[in-house]
């Protein structure tokens, strides 16, 4: 007589609890490092009173998907402005990474799972990650002092002992709310490109056809991000500031990476860099935004600056093609051209939509005196922002070009039969 696996409720068993646990945990964990890593080689590490656990906290927060609140002040003397929106895309992917694997690795052990087991793993995964945001935000808030002495207003500030001052604080229930778009999409992102993860057995059909476009398109943004380490290491051994490059590679080296990716295939970004602050970023991207105007950023007002930016275009070109041929080779034989280029042109495009979500930067801080107005050298504003419907088009269209090439490319090197052979049950059955 043949049993039945049970499955696990919506609440989720006291093993899928479990399971939960240690992939929130481990998550957070290798988010902190991480965190704490780059901002010890920013800097950070000597803020004045204990602040340095506090902006840890803060930038694990934001990498999972909270929000931060800016805030500024100078006593009755002056009023300071300022606003922080920037996403450390090194923080979230090793996050991703992390708690993805641990999500996963329960599952790999059939093909098929019940949507109600999948819902009862899910829960208690995203009821702890919002436990744990929650505890993050609490702990991300602190206020620093801002240096005046090289400003005209810096003797009246200290004879009146109303220096400026900014702090920050988490902004809770948007923090809750993006947190759990941050979980959910990743949880889903982790069941499509995985080949080994369980799926609805209504949606086991769509496994090949979805799965080879979207691990993909995962692999060419690992490969953006590999190929930014190598690209750091170069810049720190031959142009020293080792200690600023490897900020950016543990902080925001995706941001940087994936921008190249949007770039390299035709998109464009939008921004501008006021004042003598500014988010750490290639001098060639600097000089292009630097100004009060706000300026286009892609591939030709690069190169009026460095004709060598005419390589990402290159690099662009080479990886898609391997990604065209990487989904081809591992979808099944009857799978046809059109289709590949329809699967990744969708799988591109939505990758390019996230990127572009993602890696927007708003960041600003203004002081203005009472009576005066604001004040030379203590302004600054950072702004990029994706010029959406060019960037996402160009991704869905580089994305077809090269999942109907690639496919083309892999007919010699398909192993016809491979996906599609029929399990041992199937051919043990009588005929």
């Amino acid at each position: 007589m043949s049993q039945t696996p049970r499955t696990s409720s919506p609440g989720g068993s006291a093993r899928a609890w479990r399971d939960a646990l240690v992939a929130v945990i481990a998550g957070f964990v290798v988010m902190t490092v991480v965190a704490a890593a780059g901002l010890m080689c920013a800097g950070a590490g000597g803020l004045p009173d204990g602040a340095f656990p506090h902006v840890v906290a803060a930038v694990v927060m934001m990498a999972a998907g909270g929000s931060l609140e800016v805030s500024g002040g100078a006593g009755s003397l002056a009023g300071a402005d300022a606003t922080l929106s920037v996403v450390p895309l090194s923080v979230s992917l090793a996050g991703a990474l992390t708690t993805g694997y641990f999500f996963l690795r329960p599952l790999h052990n059939r093909a098929v799972a019940r949507p109600r087991e999948l819902i009862g793993r899910a829960v208690p995964l995203v009821l702890l990650w919002l436990a744990a945001l929650t505890g993050a935000a609490f702990l991300a808030r602190a206020t620093f002092g801002i240096s005046v002495d090289d400003s005209p207003i810096g003797t009246i500030t200290e004879l009146l002992d109303s220096a400026p001052t900014v702090g920050f604080r988490a902004d809770l229930p948007a923090t809750l709310l993006y947190g759990l778009l941050w979980i959910l999409g990743l949880l889903l992102i982790a069941l499509l490109v995985s080949r080994r993860a369980p799926l609805p057995a209504r949606l086991v059909r769509f496994h090949s056809a979805l799965r080879p476009a979207a691990f993909a398109t995962m692999l060419l943004l690992l490969a953006y991000v590999v190929l930014g380490i190598g690209v750091g290491v170069v810049v720190a051994a031959t142009q020293g500031h080792a200690d600023r490059t490897a900020a950016v590679i543990l902080l925001g080296l995706p941001n940087l990476a994936w921008l190249a990716l949007t770039l390299g295939f035709g998109g464009a970004w939008q921004g501008r860099v006021e004042g003598p602050f500014g988010l750490p970023m290639p001098q060639l991207l600097d000089e292009v935004l630097r100004g009060s105007d706000p300026s286009t950023v892609d591939v030709a007002s690069l190169a009026e600056q460095d004709s060598r930016a005419w390589w990402l275009v290159v690099v662009a070109a080479v990886l898609l093609l391997g990604t065209g041929v990487l989904a081809a080779v591992r979808s099944p034989a009857h799978v046809r051209a059109w289709q590949h280029a329809l699967h990744l042109g969708v799988a591109l495009a939505l990758a390019t939509l996230a990127v572009c979500l993602l890696g927007r930067i708003q960041a600003q801080f203004g002081l203005s005196l009472v009576g005066i107005g604001d004040v030379d050298g203590l302004g600054a504003q950072v702004e990029l922002d994706p010029v959406l419907w060019r960037t996402v088009g160009l991704g869905l269209l580089w994305g077809a070009v090269a999942g109907f090439l690639g496919a083309l490319l892999a007919r010699p090197l398909r192993r016809r039969g491979r996906v599609d052979e029929p399990s041992a049950a199937t051919r043990a059955a009588p005929r």
